[in-house]
């Protein structure tokens, strides 16, 4: 089996209604879709999110020559070779490239196999797995910017999800109120974690968390910038309620960095920016040595789902409260990249069921993407 194409895909979609964080609002969604056709007629599925054009630049000038001709079985030979590539570039377009490439490359070598990801990669170790709604999100240009959170919450409730992680970052104080409406809202047994997305300097991230406090957090996520490791030690010092992060981290030295500082509890790298299968690999490793809980971070289409849900499978439990680590990340706003291939169930006890076909169990053809499409390219060897 040699991989013979190369195909890209730059498409994206406009949400209705637009979804804001503590940051901006979200008014358009774009990504990279990159599929590696062997000479067998298979076809291996990757994924780039946060910087789609530039990682598109960087597979086709930089990563094709090593990529065509290439046995995907070679993944881990070809993984260093790409590394080679980065020069300065190691927490940008360029590992996120690399991310797309190591997760169509895997898939292939496992479909090759008939097995899925997590079987060809020491086998899974459940079948199933928690999932937490990614939402309600901040409507930053409105008079009330979490008015309308009960409503959806509602929603999600009754689409099975018995944890979900709303945004906030409005203001410490409003926040807390937040947080305490979600809990009165959901009760006892549901799981609520909150997502800052970088909104916060490391004192207003503390005051925040105090004003939450009484909500019984399960994590709260990204409280400040994603590099700051001494405001991140501040707030974790500071409040008992776990800090979670690492989905914009791209390197295995930066998540090293924040674990030698004591400055997460909980990991969230996402197999799109740190490196694939094989970045995501090594950092659950690095987590290990600490005993700290990974998951990977997910907010993409249905192959960044599709492939976290093979990583999460084969990470080591640890305990949360409630059950266990890892759990998987589900956006529940309006996604249509997100169901291309079929919706993903929820069951009635909030779990997804990881997926035993071969690869990372997609089986997902171009023409399908056609509606969402902006530009597409094909390389052959």
């Amino acid at each position: 089996m040699k991989v013979v194409e190369i195909r890209g895909y730059l498409l994206g979609f406009v949400p209705s209604p637009a979804i804001g964080n503590a940051t901006r609002m979200i008014r358009r969604r774009d990504f990279l879709l990159l599929e590696l056709v062997t000479d067998t007629g298979a076809r291996g599925w990757g994924e780039v999110f946060a910087s789609p054009a530039a990682a598109a630049a960087l597979v086709r000038t930089r990563l094709a020559p090593i990529i065509l001709g290439a046995s995907p079985h070679h993944h881990g030979r070809l993984y260093d070779r790409m590394l080679g590539t980065l020069g300065y570039d190691r927490r940008g377009p360029g590992m996120m490239a690399i991310s797309a490439v190591d997760m169509a490359l895997h898939d292939l070598a496992a479909q090759d196999r008939g097995i899925s990801v997590a079987e060809a990669l020491g086998g899974a170790l459940r079948t199933r797995l928690p999932a937490y709604a990614s939402a309600p999100f901040i409507t930053t240009d409105a008079a009330e910017p979490y008015g309308h959170y009960q409503a959806e919450i509602d929603g999600i409730l009754r689409r099975n999800f018995r944890a979900l992680k709303p945004r906030a970052g409005v203001s410490p104080r409003a926040d807390g109120i937040m947080a305490m409406a979600v809990r009165g809202q959901v009760g006892p047994d549901v799981s609520v974690m909150v997502d800052i997305n970088q909104g916060y300097t490391a004192r207003a991230a503390i005051d925040s968390a105090r004003h939450m406090e009484e909500a019984n957090l399960l994590w709260i996520e990204e409280p400040v910038q994603p590099e700051d490791v001494p405001g991140y030690s501040m707030v974790s010092a500071a409040v008992p309620t776990p800090i979670a992060g690492g989905e914009a981290l791209g390197s295995l030295a930066a998540f090293r960095d924040f674990l030698a500082a004591g400055a997460m509890s909980v990991l969230q790298p996402d197999l799109t920016v740190c490196g694939g299968f094989t970045g995501f690999l090594r950092i659950a490793a690095l987590a290990a040595a600490y005993d700290l809980p990974v998951m990977p971070h997910v907010f993409g289409t249905v192959v960044n789902m599709r492939a976290a849900l093979q990583a999460a499978a084969l990470v080591t439990p640890r305990r949360g409260a409630p059950g266990e680590y890892p759990w998987i990340e589900y956006d529940a706003s309006a996604n249509p990249l997100l169901d291309v291939a079929g919706a993903l169930p929820v069951s009635a006890d909030g779990t997804i069921a990881v997926p035993d076909a071969p690869g990372i169990g997609l089986d997902l053809q171009g023409e399908r993407l056609a509606p969402w499409i902006s530009e597409t390219w094909r390389l052959a060897a």
